[in-house]
C-alpha cells in the first residue's frame, strides 16, 4: 500500500499546540504515515519539538499574529516582509499540496482558505471561533464555501455551544468533540517543593518574549500586592515557563528588586520572604496541583480553565495580552476568568486584584462553578484521539 502523507496547518502558536497534541495521538495509530507542519505565524517550535518537517518558511512577525487586537501592528508585520512571507508560504504549499492525501487546518478562516486552495482534501478545527464572544458566529460570506464544500470533509468546533451555532447556520458536519490542549495535562510527579498546607497560587507569563518577561514583572508585583493582603505563609507560588523565559529570571529579577538563584526568585524584607520558585518543565503537574492562577496567557489560561481553577488575569501593554484580549477571553471561557483592570495594570489595579485572589479562595460555592464551567467551555480530554481516529480512517479508507 502506498504510504499516505498528511499536511497539518496551523496559524497561530496556540493552534500549533492544538495539532501537536492531535499528532502524538495520530502517532501512536498510524505510525506510517509521513506527517508534515505549515505554521503560518511564528517559526513552529512546537512542531520542531516533535521532529515534524516544516515545509514553508516561518518567520516571528512583530504583531504574534494578534492584528485583530490592534490593527497598528500591520504596518510593523508589513514593514518586517509580511506580505512577501505570506505570498511565499502561498506558493509552497501550493508546489508541495500533489504530494498529500489530507490537509488538517486548525484555526480560523485564513487555514480554511488555504487548505480549499490546494484542491485536497481537508479537515478544519475552528479553533479561534466560538459562539461564547457574540453570542452567534457572523460567518460572513466566504467562510460557509469552505466548510460546506465537498472538500472539506469534517468541522471541528471548539465547544458544543459553537457546534450546535454551526448547525443552526448550515454547517451540518459541524461537530465538538473536546479540545485537543486538555489531553496533555497529566501530573508527571514532579517535586514542585510544596506545603499541603498552604494554598498553591500559579503563575502563568506566557511563553514570548519579550512580552512574557514584561508581563512577569508584572505579576511579581501582584505577588507582593497577595502577601500584602493574605499575610505571610498562607500562600505559595509556582511559575510554570519556558526555557528562553527561564534564561531571562535573573535579569528580571534584578530588575523587581528580587535574588535569583536556581530557578527561585526571593524577595525579602525586614519582616518577611517571598519566594517564587520557576519551573520550565512542570507546566502540567503545577495548574494540576494549584488552587488559583494569575497569569496573563492565551492557551495557558484555557487549560487552566478546563482543569476547573479560577483565574485572575491583569492586563499587560502587549502586543497579545491586553484588555482587548483578557476582556474577550473572559467572554470565551466564562466565569472562570475574572481580569481586574480596563489598561495595563498599575498599582491600584494590582492592589485590587490581590483582594480578589483573596475573596476567590476564601468562595467555595464560586470554586464548585468553576470545576462545571470548565467542563463546559473546553470538554473532556480525548479530543485528540478521536480527531485522529476520524483522519486515520479517512486516509486508509482514501485510495
Amino acid at each position: 500500500m502506498k504510504t499516505k502523507n498528511i499536511l497539518f496547518l496551523s496559524n497561530g502558536h496556540g493552534e500549533d499546540t492544538h495539532n501537536c497534541q492531535i499528532i502524538k495521538a495520530f502517532r501512536k495509530i498510524s505510525p506510517d504515515t509521513n506527517i508534515s507542519a505549515m505554521p503560518i505565524v511564528g517559526s513552529g517550535n512546537s512542531y520542531k519539538s516533535l521532529n515534524i518537517p516544516i515545509i514553508n518558511l516561518t518567520a516571528n512577525m512583530p504583531s504574534g499574529g494578534f492584528l485583530y487586537l490592534n490593527p497598528l501592528l500591520l504596518f510593523k508585520d508589513l514593514g518586517q516582509g509580511l506580505i512577501s512571507l505570506t505570498w511565499r508560504q502561498l506558493q509552497t504549499v501550493w508546489k508541495f499540496a500533489k504530494n498529500y492525501d489530507l490537509i488538517m487546518a486548525t484555526g480560523d478562516i485564513v487555514v480554511a482558505a488555504i487548505a480549499y486552495s490546494t484542491k485536497v482534501p481537508y479537515v478544519v478545527f475552528l479553533s479561534a471561533d466560538s459562539s461564547y464572544y457574540e453570542g452567534r458566529i457572523n460567518l460572513g460570506l466566504i467562510l460557509p464555501k469552505l466548510l460546506n464544500n465537498s472538500r472539506c470533509l469534517k468541522v471541528f468546533s471548539r465547544d458544543a455551544l459553537t457546534a450546535e451555532d454551526l448547525n443552526r447556520q448550515g454547517i451540518k458536519k459541524a461537530e465538538f468533540v473536546g479540545t485537543p490542549v486538555m489531553d496533555n495535562l497529566t501530573s508527571t510527579g514532579k517535586n514542585l517543593q510544596l506545603k499541603p498546607e498552604l494554598f498553591t497560587i500559579a503563575i502563568l507569563p506566557g511563553s514570548r518574549l519579550p512580552e512574557a518577561g514584561r508581563n512577569l514583572c508584572l505579576l511579581l508585583k501582584l505577588v507582593k500586592e497577595i502577601v500584602k493582603v493574605m499575610g505571610v505563609n498562607v500562600c505559595q507560588f509556582r511559575v510554570a515557563t519556558v526555557p528562553i523565559l527561564m534564561s531571562e529570571l535573573e535579569a528580571i529579577g534584578i530588575s523587581e528588586g528580587w535574588e535569583y538563584q536556581r530557578g527561585k526568585l526571593t524577595f525579602l524584607t525586614e519582616e518577611y520572604t517571598i519566594e517564587v520558585i520557576c519551573y520550565e518543565d512542570a507546566f502540567a503537574d503545577i495548574l494540576q496541583h494549584s488552587n488559583l492562577v494569575i497569569g496573563m496567557a492565551g492557551t495557558a489560561i484555557e487549560q487552566s480553565v478546563g482543569l476547573g481553577k479560577p483565574v485572575i488575569t491583569i492586563p499587560g501593554e502587549g502586543p497579545s495580552f491586553t484588555y482587548r484580549f483578557a476582556e474577550a477571553q473572559t467572554r470565551l471561557l466564562g466565569s472562570s476568568v475574572q481580569v481586574i483592570g480596563k489598561q495595563a495594570a498599575n498599582s491600584f489595579i494590582l492592589q485590587e486584584a490581590a483582594q480578589k485572589v483573596k475573596a476567590t479562595l476564601g468562595d467555595k460555592e464560586y470554586l464548585e462553578a468553576c470545576i462545571q464551567n470548565g467542563l463546559e467551555r473546553m470538554g473532556k480530554p480525548g479530543a485528540s484521539d478521536k480527531i485522529a481516529d476520524y483522519l486515520v480512517k479517512y486516509l486508509q479508507e482514501y485510495k
